[in-house]
């Protein structure tokens, strides 16, 4: 009798010695941390402030009818809402994931007719056509002793509340475009303007080289010069046209709507740049105020979930069935006593041999950890830099736009000197034309730097997360998840 312990510890322990292993299997990458990336002296020449950008941001442009426009788009862009349907196909299944940890119940009837051959089964059951009617009610339970189901829910969870924040990164970037998407088209209604102007000017030369000429003050040739200068830019007034009516084509995809939507938007007001300080817990609280960052942290904390659950796959497991129900053949009667029947199955299962399967699958539920890391690592990185670039690029702008407004006076002033020379005969028709010139290239730059200077402080709210605060998140994340969530803040098993 003693030595049947024994001989099962033995038939055990070479069972066990036979299983699956999880040896040499495992994931190294390591996320950053915010502190880690040296930013202080690039970002040190920034104002600092203690407020973060507001929820909507944009009004700070100082146009309603841009305001209006991002309203519109929020709830007609197909990108939004594709966006929004993946989050909600996640949350799908994060509730599949949750329904494979409890148990399942199910029942059901059938009424089936038959003759068997009496040269099988003898009389009076064979030779005879006869009814067999049942009715039955299961119960299955996965017992998850080791946690795996409960993982896999909460990387599911964990899946769809980064697909919830993904629609967050949606709609930023949406408005965001629409902004700069509006800020273009107001500066292709300046270019516009420009070309119209400078075509008047060409006009008003023309005429007095047409006169000048006829006075005997200038040859025939500067006609033609005057003449090509006259066609030339009305060519450039034609190019401009094109482009105020690409810039209304574009508003109109970012609204969702066809291109006759775009022929409906007045022309913009003159867009002030956003006035952008960086918060004073840059980059630390990065982390919770960019919701590609936080999508991106999510994720990789569902694919250690998933590593767990792989692990849990290489030991032994518990499952409980039972099967209760009625039977009765012909005309008996089916609700009586000796018709019942049952059946309590509990079951272990152990891998033993899967020739390579689940070594593969953990070792691919590594790789993709690995992956969601490096990810993680890259956004973050890229968040840092995206900061830094469009903060130095904006103090650049800045400093060229005010150079840029003292040689556009400048040249105004050179252009009138030059006019009034020309008409009194001193001056000549060359400096004429190359004053002319300077005037609409210093008009063109100052109109570019405007555009830019707004251009730049939109994407720098974009890079500061635009507002976007995780408390006050509209996402329709499941009560599901929330719970999941706080479980596994809690460290729950």
């Amino acid at each position: 009798m003693r030595r049947t312990p024994l001989l099962l510890t033995a038939a055990l322990t070479a069972v066990l010695a036979g299983c699956a292993s999880t040896g040499g299997l495992h994931s190294d990458a390591k996320t950053l941390q915010a502190d880690q990336l040296a930013a202080s002296r690039s970002l040190g020449h920034a104002d600092v402030s203690h407020d973060w950008p507001a929820t909507d941001w944009w009004t700070a442009l100082g146009d309603k009818q841009l305001d209006g426009l991002i309203d519109e788009a929020l709830k007609n862009n197909p990108d939004l809402a594709i966006a929004r349907a993946r989050a909600r196909a996640a949350e799908a299944q994060a509730g599949a994931a949750e329904a494979a940890t409890k148990p399942t119940l199910n029942a059901g009837a059938s009424v089936a007719g038959a003759r068997l051959p009496s040269t099988l089964v003898p009389a009076p059951i064979g030779g005879h056509f006869s009814w067999i009617k049942y009715g039955y009610l299961s119960f299955n339970w996965d017992i998850d002793l080791w946690g795996g189901e409960r993982a896999a829910w909460e990387a599911a969870v964990g899946r769809a509340r980064a697909a919830a924040i993904d629609t967050q990164t949606a709609r930023l970037e949406l408005s965001a475009n629409v902004a700069r998407a509006y800020a273009q088209f107001g500066y292709a209604c300046r270019q516009q303007d420009l070309a119209r102007e400078q075509l008047a000017r060409a006009t008003h030369v023309r005429k007095l080289t047409d006169q000048r000429v006829q006075a005997g003050i200038d040859s025939r040739l500067q006609l033609q010069q005057s003449t090509a200068e006259q066609a030339t830019t009305e060519q450039q007034l034609a190019a401009a046209d094109r482009r105020v009516t690409s810039a209304r084509n574009a508003l109109s995809v970012l609204l969702g709507k066809g291109p006759d939507r775009g022929l409906d938007i007045a022309r913009p007001q003159p867009l002030s740049p956003a006035s952008v300080a960086l918060p004073s817990t840059l980059p630390a609280q990065l982390l919770g105020r960019r919701p590609d960052v936080i999508a991106a942290k999510l994720r990789v904390e569902a694919a250690s979930k998933d590593i767990q659950s792989a692990k849990t796959r290489f030991l032994p497991n518990l499952s409980l069935g039972a099967l209760a129900g009625l039977a009765a053949g012909g005309g008996d009667n089916l609700f009586q006593l000796p018709a019942r029947f049952y059946q309590v199955a509990p079951a272990v299962s152990l891998p033993i041999f899967e020739g390579g399967r689940l070594r593969a699958n953990l070792a691919g539920r590594d790789a993709a950890r690995d992956l969601a890391v490096a990810q993680y690592n890259k956004t973050l990185i890229g968040a840092l830099d995206a900061i830094a670039d469009k903060l130095d690029g904006v103090k650049a702008l800045k400093q060229q736009a005010a150079a840029q407004q003292r040689a556009l006076d400048a040249a105004r002033e050179a252009w009138k000197l030059a006019m009034d020379r020309y008409k009194s005969g001193i001056g000549s028709y060359l400096q004429a034309l190359t004053v002319q010139r300077q005037l609409l290239a210093a008009e063109q730059s100052a109109a570019a730097l405007h555009a830019e200077q707004v251009d730049l402080s939109v994407q720098l709210i974009e890079a500061l997360g635009g507002g976007y605060r995780p408390a006050d998140d509209p996402s329709n994340v499941s009560p599901t998840a929330t719970a999941a969530n706080t479980d596994s803040s809690r460290g729950t098993p």
